[in-house]
């Protein structure tokens, strides 16, 4: 890269918003006005490297697009419009520094009409003037996917008429909150990255920090915008403490504390200063700034006031009543009072399903037990939060915290291998190991695959039922129900399932399809020819949707026009007839109905669900659904979508 490019990519990332900004106020479109400034941004690459960078760069880039704009506009034949508006507006933003329409350009890209995802990827690209290579990399995803939400983005801006304008009064407050939690996002994602191989992506934080910033001096007035800034100003100085000499994560209390950047704590303590003098009472932001100065202000990790932080964790408590404020709370009342105290609290929260796979409440259970010295089960919970985490850094730390942990003198029988051993013994038909298969995997993620079988209580079994399944149909609980208690009595604990009540099924018959939405379903262009074999099928042999998708290329007689499975006839028709040879063309044993694709090391199917001849798996139920449901959402009158249910009829077939 040349220095003129590079100085082309510093003043873009500097100059990047205010330009789109501007430009937004006078087209009243961020994606038109994110095109005219990349046309600036393409001119200087083409000008620069001869005519030499000017001397006010960023005023180059505006005016030229700017000027864009003005073409853009006449070509559109709206000039007689909009020239003496625009006239007014260049006039008047020469004169300033264009510090509004950089707002206003972050409350649109924050719209609440926008989901989370697109509100970051967009905020990054327009106020931070990254690429969708940048974003992408930064959040391990392909760069498709990230250029697909930011037009995404745009084009609902667009649609939904999205004003370019700061809101008033209570509106106000409502979207700054949307605002804080993009930018705090962000810094989060980059100083606890959720998946890859490394603890912190430091790019995303000097982002976020950059945001943020930049937004306590457009509303100065606003303590929870300094309560953020100090929080992350705070957090970011203690970034290189926070791993080892191998990236490995270093736990606050070990962390060398000179190691902390000492500039960044004076700004968070400035910023904390500008809270408070805004004033009013503090809400979140500021809370959790104060928790991170009572750490701050500790020299060592002994003379950390506990006690104030376990109050704070508190009253943010009661503004934001969340399961992971309330584990933070378990965490600060564990030290301030001992882990008794903590691990009592964290306790409360395992049957809250928004934590049923979040892998910090086993780790800081993990923490509290070994405190108790209850050295066992806190090396289960260690090994349950490295099997939960997608962080590769994390998983390693947590494995060696495990590790560290002495094992018992003598093997015992463990819930894993009793999992495995239950699911892999003979008789057991492959539907029904599938089925028992999703009970067991969700009680070994939940309880630990190192859970001794003779620890597993009705009572565990009961709380995990509560956390993945309480609000489940009937039919769903009643099936993992039934699979607790099928592995309880093969294990003789027979007991497993008695805090598990049956749920009454209460069963409407599903009305048929109409004959004529059926032809418009068998007519359709778009179905592959395996949704039109299985839909035909279906309807024509009234067999059971389990039935169907069991069937093998070996258990068909094609000439006869049947397929004989668990001991009874599946029969079909015309339509069937002419579907079924070429979809199973070539194959003579596996699966009749096959997935799209290839399964992967770590989701390897039972033998008798995977094709020998082509390597993938067998469709499941919930995709057949699935893309049922998709095809016939334009005619089902709901919107929904209809199930594979009411594709038969009856009089024909069996289940």
């Amino acid at each position: 890269m040349t220095d003129t490019h590079r100085a082309v990519d510093a003043v873009w990332k500097l100059e990047s918003a205010r330009i789109v900004a501007a430009l937004t106020r006078l087209v009243h479109d961020v994606g038109l006005a994110e095109e005219l400034a990349q046309d600036a941004l393409v001119a200087a690459l083409e000008q620069w490297p001869e005519a030499g960078v000017p001397a006010n760069p960023g005023a180059w880039l505006m005016t030229t697009a700017r000027r864009r704009a003005v073409d853009r506009i006449r070509r559109d034949r709206l000039l007689e419009r909009k020239h003496e508006q625009i006239a007014r507006d260049v006039r008047e933003g020469a004169a300033e520094d264009g510090r509004d329409d950089v707002l206003r350009l972050m409350f649109v890209s924050c719209h609440p009409v926008l989901s989370t995802d697109a509100r970051v990827a967009l905020t990054l690209r327009l106020l931070g003037g990254l690429t969708a290579a940048e974003i992408a990399r930064a959040f391990l995803v392909d760069e498709t996917t990230i250029a697909r939400r930011i037009a995404g983005a745009k084009r609902t801006l667009a649609e939904e008429g999205v004003p370019f304008e700061l809101p008033a009064g209570e509106e106000l407050a409502e979207r700054l909150s949307s605002v804080l939690g993009v930018v705090y996002l962000v810094f989060n994602e980059g100083y606890a990255a959720t998946a890859g191989d490394d603890l912190m992506r430091p790019g995303l934080c000097l982002e976020a920090l950059r945001l943020g910033r930049l937004l306590a001096e457009l509303v100065p007035h606003q303590a929870e915008v300094h309560g953020l800034v100090a929080l992350m100003e705070l957090q970011a100085s203690r970034a290189a403490a926070r791993t080892g000499p191998s990236g490995e994560p270093v736990q606050l209390h070990e962390q060398n504390r000179g190691r902390w950047d000492q500039l960044l704590i004076r700004r968070g303590f400035t910023a904390m200063l500008r809270a408070r003098e805004a004033g009013g009472p503090p809400g979140p932001y500021v809370l959790q700034a104060a928790i991170a100065v009572c750490h701050a202000q500790a020299r060592t990790a002994e003379d950390t006031d506990w006690a104030r932080i376990s109050a704070l964790y508190e009253a943010l408590e009661r503004l934001l009543p969340t399961p992971v404020v309330r584990l933070n709370r378990a965490v600060a009342v564990g030290m301030a009072h001992g882990p008794g105290a903590g691990l009592d609290l964290a306790d409360t929260l395992t049957t809250d399903p928004a934590l049923r796979d979040y892998h910090l409440l086993p780790g800081v259970r993990g923490d509290l037990l070994a405190r108790l010295g209850r050295c066992e089960e806190a090396r289960r919970e260690f090994r349950r939060a490295a099997a939960l985490t997608g962080n590769a850094a994390e998983r390693a730390f947590l494995h060696r915290r495990a590790d560290a942990i002495t094992a018992p003198a003598a093997p015992v029988p463990t819930l894993g291998r009793a999992a495995r051993d239950f699911l892999g013994r003979d008789g057991l038909d492959p539907g029904t190991a599938r089925s028992y298969g999703q009970t067991l995997r969700r009680l070994c993620r939940s309880l630990g695959d190192d859970l001794p079988l003779a620890a597993l209580t009705a009572d565990e079994v009961a709380r995990v039922f509560t956390a993945a399944w309480a609000g489940a149909a009937a039919q769903t609980w009643n099936r993992h129900r039934s699979a607790v208690r099928s592995f309880g009595a093969w294990a003789s604990l027979e007991d497993l399932g008695v805090r598990l009540d049956r749920r009454t099924v209460l069963r409407t018959p599903a009305p048929v399809i109409r004959d004529a939405e059926l032809e418009t379903l068998w007519n359709r262009p778009g179905p592959s020819l395996r949704e039109r074999a299985l839909w035909c099928l279906l309807h024509e042999s009234a067999a059971g949707v389990g039935t169907v998708l069991s069937l093998n290329v070996e258990d068909l007689d094609l000439p006869a026009r049947r397929a004989r499975t668990g001991g009874t006839w599946v029969v079909w028709g015309d339509r069937t007839a002419v579907l079924l040879p070429p979809l199973v063309a070539g194959r003579t044993r596996g699966p009749v109905f096959l997935s799209d694709r290839r399964p992967g090391p770590a989701r390897a199917p039972s033998e008798a669900d995977l094709c020998p001849e082509t390597g993938r798996r067998r469709l499941s139920y919930e995709r057949a659904e699935y893309l049922f449901k998709q095809a016939t959402k334009t005619v089902d009158p709901t919107g929904t979508g209809y199930t594979l249910r009411r594709l038969r009829v009856r009089g024909r077939g069996s289940d």
